[in-house]
């Protein structure tokens, strides 16, 4: 947890590592739209109103996965029963005149991305307050407070801006500007459909999880996949499920730190019952910390947070194919 909480801090300092590319906004949202739906639930209908000729833009596809979530699970948090959530992408110019009146703005070519809600809204303190880290409107125990600054320190490390519109009762907007990229080379990357790995064979993973933001995020990813889940908040709730499931669990996707024990010995336990189990590590410390730490031996599996939605796919095939 702490190591989580220590990455979306390094985000809100503007200090995490990245590895940018030029990317479509609309390939790579629409390739998130699958795992969104999951993750807002059925209850709640998403709207994509896509800009056909939206700029693209130079950045880590992981950051837009992280936007993008976080936003989502924003908004589905502000609506408390059925309701609507709207993605848009559009283009916009910002001229010194606008800028000069609009603290925090700079003047040039950007593309937006909106995500809007008809949740519950937020007052003007709450307004003035959303982006500062720990702030959340949410009850206890649901969430860091990190959602908003975490993305606030996304967008400002790739030289763009985001500006909350709210009224309290109504619902809320966020708009995320981020700088028009300009592209000479079309044959410069894009993120595309293509590049997602092939579906899975309905292989059953466990998956265990003490944050449940990311356990929700994970088992939709799979779930898209077509792979079978459990979930689990704890490993003793995951070592009781594992004794109770009737079949075969093909994969152990775990947090190296968890409560009671951390991901090794939940993982030793679990394989004591079933010796061909295959097992995937991830935290937000990378491989060589954790390894030097002792909580995890060399020449494991392990996937670092945050992954894009494609990199942790193409993880788990690997891992369950080895």
């Amino acid at each position: 947890r702490a190591a989580d909480i220590t990455k979306q801090l390094l985000a809100f300092a503007r200090k995490q590592t990245i590895a940018p590319k030029v990317l479509g906004l609309n390939e790579t949202i629409e390739s998130m739209l699958p795992m969104i739906k999951r993750l807002i639930g059925e209850d709640i209908e998403l709207v994509w109103v896509p800009d056909g000729e939206a700029w693209p833009v130079n950045m880590d596809p992981t950051q837009i996965d992280q936007i993008l979530v976080n936003l989502c699970v924003n908004a589905r948090d502000a609506i408390e029963n059925t309701g609507k959530i709207t993605i848009e992408t559009g283009n916009i110019i910002f001229d010194e005149e606008y800028c000069s009146d609009h603290l925090g703005f700079s003047a040039g070519k950007y593309t937006m991305i909106a995500v809007s809600d008809d949740g519950v809204g937020m007052t003007a303190e709450q307004q003035g307050k959303i982006f500062e880290p720990f702030f959340t409107t949410k009850d206890s125990g649901r969430g860091t407070g990190l959602g908003l600054s975490t993305i606030y320190g996304i967008v400002k490390q790739n030289n763009g801006f985001v500006n909350v519109y709210s009224e309290y009762g109504k619902g809320s907007t966020f708009r995320v500007y981020l700088p028009k990229e300009d592209v000479l080379q079309p044959a410069r990357p894009v993120v595309k459909k293509t590049e997602i790995p092939s579906f899975g064979k309905g292989q059953t993973i466990m998956v265990v999880e003490d944050d449940n933001v990311i356990m929700e995020l994970v088992e939709m990813i799979l779930k898209n996949y077509k792979y079978n889940v459990i979930s689990s908040s704890t490993p003793t709730q995951a070592i009781a499920l594992a004794d109770k499931y009737p079949g075969k669990i093909d994969l152990l996707v775990t947090d190296t730190v968890l409560p009671e024990m951390n991901g090794r010995e939940l993982a030793n336990e679990l394989c004591k019952k079933q010796a061909d189990l295959k097992v995937l590590f991830m935290s937000g410390y990378t491989a060589n910390v954790i390894t030097h730490r002792g909580a995890l031996d060399e020449e494991i599996n392990f996937i670092a947070k945050p992954f894009s939605l494609v990199d942790f796919a193409a993880k788990v095939k690997e891992v369950l194919e080895s």
